[in-house]
């Protein structure tokens, strides 16, 4: 068939407009002072990272104004505050008509700065971390994704300074008890340490995301900077090995070990984390995929000392005697929806072949659930996506899965494991 030349280029121009644009498996994450600032607030981050960013947004007229009023909130704090705990931190937290005066400001900014409109090309949209507004126009993308970082300082400081519900309280809630007596004291402590630490800095959000990071750190919550950079040492070993693979020999890339956490204080590794690591240890010999995961953080019981996957690590070097080189250690996931969900999301960032199958390899019980529509639905719910596919069951303790993008989304309420 003939195409005209006009009509060739008119196709592809409109091509051009309308084609959407993914995460990308080449982009690197812009990393600030704490892997639990960068993981919570991946946007705020690369404002104050990006040097031209940071330059135009500390000197803007009104963002600067929102920047001195934070502060002034903070030391009139200390002055006047006393006893009440909730006037130390009330209006620290950005206000529903802050985030919605910040956020058009930024739109504004995006129409008249390059600097900005880079950020959200890439950036925001490479790194994957607002994937759920991808459809978006490039503005409201810019827009909701600062309202997701405001949104995860109000969280963190609701619950971590105000005493408010974590998503599961028997293992995510505060340290202190909101009438212990000598509460009031603690944070004012903590306000006259976050005025020290923000004292000369201009950004309009650094007072409060400061704010949320000590008191994520006072409650001795900073879970997710865990074992990072963790390809540099937990998973070294394994991490250099990913580029000498020939997937071609492998029918998976990786068997998925998910984390059952002990209820016990002093008790290592429970019973049936034992019996998942022997069943997928068994999965590996047999040569299905090149590494396994292992998937779960310090979560059961309350403030466990003890880390899910580096104890079955362990477990699979020293009596399965699995090669360390073998096996991927994920220590965050909290929940079996963040064990498939941070699994996803270490294939993308490794650069796994991110179409190619998994297998989960588990207890019965939970393997069947991971293959439910209850659990999809719980995702659905929890996370706003589900972060895999379904593929086919291989027996009563294996079934296949894809890993989706979608798993790069940040979680704004889940400070421990964004």
């Amino acid at each position: 068939m003939k195409v005209y030349p006009l009509l060739f280029s008119l196709l592809l121009f409109c091509n051009n407009i309308f084609a959407v644009a993914h995460p990308d498996q080449k982009y690197r994450l812009v990393k600030a002072e704490s892997y639990v600032q960068s993981k919570n607030y991946y946007f705020l981050t690369l404002l104050q990272q990006l040097p031209s960013v940071s330059k135009i947004i500390s000197t803007d007229e009104e963002l600067s104004k929102i920047a001195i009023l934070k502060k002034n909130y903070l030391l009139s704090s200390l002055k006047d505050c006393g006893d009440s705990v909730r006037c130390y931190f009330e209006n620290i937290k950005f206000s529903a008509a802050e985030i919605q005066s910040i956020g058009d400001r930024l739109v504004t900014l995006y129409s008249s700065r390059n600097e900005i409109k880079s950020l959200v090309t890439n950036h925001l949209i490479p790194s994957g971390c607002y994937n759920i507004f991808e459809s978006f126009t490039p503005q409201e993308m810019l827009r909701k994704a600062w309202e997701q970082d405001a949104k995860a300082v109000n969280h963190a400081i609701k619950v971590y300074v105000g005493g408010g519900k974590p998503n599961y309280p028997s293992i995510d809630a505060a340290s202190f008890d909101m009438k212990w007596k000598e509460y009031p004291i603690l944070i004012y402590d903590c306000s006259n340490a976050v005025l020290e630490d923000v004292k000369n800095d201009k950004l309009f959000f650094i007072t409060p995301m400061t704010y949320a990071l000590r008191a994520i750190e006072i409650n001795d919550r900073n879970r997710a900077g865990d074992y990072e950079p963790m390809a540099l040492n937990c998973n070294k070993s394994a991490y250099n090995r990913i580029k000498t693979i020939r997937w071609a020999d492998y029918k998976y890339s990786v068997i998925l070990v998910p984390g059952e956490g002990p209820e016990i204080h002093d008790e290592a590794i429970s019973p049936l984390g034992k019996l998942r690591c022997r069943i997928a240890a068994y999965r590996w010999k047999e040569g299905l995929a090149p590494f396994m995961v292992v998937s779960g953080g310090k979560a059961h019981p309350y403030k466990t000392k003890y880390c899910e996957a580096e104890e079955m690590k362990k477990y699979l070097v020293e009596t399965m005697h699995i090669p360390p080189y073998a096996i991927i250690m994920e220590p965050h996931a909290r929940h079996t929806t963040t064990n498939m969900r941070n699994c996803a999301r270490l294939l993308f960032r490794y650069g796994f072949p991110f179409e190619k199958p998994c297998i989960t390899s588990t207890t019965k019980e939970q393997s069947f659930y991971i293959t439910d529509k209850e659990m999809q639905d719980r995702c659905i719910e929890e996370l706003g996506y589900s972060p895999y596919k379904n593929g086919k069951r291989l027996s009563e303790t294996e079934a296949e899965f894809y890993p989706l993008v979608s798993s790069l989304q940040i979680d704004f309420d889940e400070p421990m494991d964004p």
